[in-house]
């Protein structure tokens, strides 16, 4: 009734009743000795020093690979800009070689215009000379 009176029921009062068969015990934490967290230092400070070590190392050999890369595509592109330096050097023969060919070329379509011109001359003379000859054959038959 004293719990009563502090102002918790008398239902409330009572323990909870505890299973001690589910109940696990803790066992205190020991401390590994001094030397073996020592040791386990040492060896966790090596295998991290291993993996970044591996791991400057690959990103090293990444920068020499790009580099290597990098000096190949420059001499591609040596190659090629002395190949344009080439065609275009070759281009311009050509243009010249054929701004010196132009007034042969000139003269050749002259020549053919003339020689279109003197065919059809002859079609017409043959035309003409075989009218004669008709005409001709024709009087002597008389």
């Amino acid at each position: 009734m004293a719990a009563a009176a502090e102002g918790v029921p008398e239902t409330h009062r009572e323990e909870p009743v505890r299973d001690d068969a589910a109940v696990e015990t803790a066992e205190e934490a020991k401390e590994p000795a001094e030397a073996d967290i020592t040791e386990l230092c040492r060896d966790m400070f090596s295998k991290m020093a291993t993996y970044l070590t591996g791991e400057l190392t690959a990103t090293s050999e990444d920068y020499k690979l790009l580099e290597n890369m990098n000096k190949l595509t420059s001499l591609k592109y040596l190659e090629m800009k002395d190949i344009a330096i080439n065609i275009s050097r070759n281009l311009k023969d050509l243009n010249q070689k054929y701004a010196g060919l132009q007034p042969y070329l000139d003269q050749i379509n002259v020549i053919e215009e003339q020689v279109a011109a003197l065919e059809q001359a002859a079609y017409k003379l043959d035309a003409y000379s075989k009218k004669l000859e008709a005409k001709y054959k024709k009087l002597e038959k008389r």
